[in-house]
């Protein structure tokens, strides 16, 4: 890269160590009220007017409401006997972050999908500040084209790349994209 670099990372850089347990507890209770299919009393968790920003598909909701309103219900309306399960969490201060997966049912409409009745793997990222015992921001990646696929559904029409990994279309170089 030539000339100036962005900054990098400035939302932790005044990161206050000493929250680190503060914040492993709030998760911790989070994920567990996750599990029990909390939604009416998901507040505990999270501040009243917290962000939670989705990747394309999910969409971005501000406040409890929102959250339980525009995620929670319709998500458990598509999805039952769910469970999550975080592969991995990361705590640094009041930060956290996990990936992992949810397994779940697939017993209501999803996406225009009917329900199939098909046990699917829902693959996500989180990442959460926490301030005052409080989520009070949550970035969320989850793979919802993974989930359409094992629907049935292939949303990139056979242009994934993942038919370069299995061999069956060649991965364009730059060199020929752009006759260097």
């Amino acid at each position: 890269m030539k000339g100036s670099r962005p900054e990098q990372a400035l939302l932790t850089r005044e990161t206050d160590m000493t929250r680190t347990e503060d914040t492993r507890c709030v998760i911790d209770a989070m994920i567990n009220g996750l599990n029990d299919h909390r939604i009416d009393d998901i507040g505990e968790f999270f501040a009243a007017d917290f962000r939670w920003r989705g990747n394309y598909g999910c969409g971005t909701k501000r406040g409890v409401k929102q959250f339980q309103d525009n995620w929670q219900h319709p998500f458990q309306a598509a999805f039952s006997d769910k469970v999550c399960i975080d592969e991995a969490r990361l705590f640094m201060g009041e930060w956290a972050a996990a990936f992992g997966r949810q397994e779940a049912t697939h017993t209501g409409e999803f996406m225009g999908v009917a329900p199939t009745g098909k046990r699917v793997e829902i693959r996500y990222m989180d990442f959460w500040k926490v301030q005052d015992g409080k989520i009070v921001e949550n970035w969320v990646m989850v793979d919802f084209p993974h989930v359409l696929a094992q629907l049935g559904v292939d949303i990139f029409d056979g242009e994934g790349w993942e038919a370069f990994d299995t061999g069956d279309r060649v991965p364009p170089r730059r060199d020929q994209a752009h006759g260097n």
